[in-house]
C-alpha cells in the first residue's frame, strides 16, 4: 500500500475514534497552498485542527514525536488560513491535538501544542 492510501486509513480510524467521543468532524484532509491539515472538529466551543500520526510499532519512536516544530508550524500557518477563509472570530477558541496510532493502540493527546508562530 502507498502512504497516502495508508494515511487516509488511519485518518478515517481517528475521525471514528474521535466521532465516539462526540466531536463533530468538520473537514478531513484540509488542504491549502501552505499545506494540509489532517481533521478539524469541534469539541464543544473549541474547534480542533489534529494531526494523525501511525506507525505500525514503537521500534522507531511514538508517533507523536514526528509532529516537528516545523509539522506544528505548517498546522499553525494553515490553521490561521481556515479561520480567514471562514470568517471565523480570532477570539475562537482553538486547539492543536494529535491522534497516535501505534498498532492497534491510538492515543488522544488533546493541547499537544500550541500555535507556533514563524516561517516553516
Amino acid at each position: 500500500m502507498n502512504k497516502r492510501i495508508v494515511g487516509t486509513k488511519y485518518e478515517q480510524i481517528a475521525a471514528d475514534f474521535l466521532k465516539q467521543k462526540n466531536l463533530q468532524i468538520l473537514e478531513m484532509n484540509y488542504r491549502c497552498r501552505a499545506g494540509e491539515i489532517d481533521l478539524i472538529v469541534r469539541d464543544g466551543n473549541y474547534l480542533v485542527f489534529v494531526e494523525v500520526k501511525y506507525r505500525s510499532t514503537d521500534k522507531n519512536g511514538y508517533p507523536e514525536e514526528a509532529v516537528t516544530k516545523k509539522k506544528q508550524k505548517i498546522i499553525s500557518f494553515v490553521s490561521k488560513y481556515y479561520c480567514f477563509s471562514h470568517n471565523l472570530s480570532e477570539t475562537t477558541p482553538i486547539r492543536f491535538d494529535v491522534v497516535s496510532i501505534c498498532g492497534t493502540r491510538i492515543r488522544w493527546l488533546k493541547h499537544a501544542f500550541d500555535f507556533q508562530y514563524g516561517f516553516f
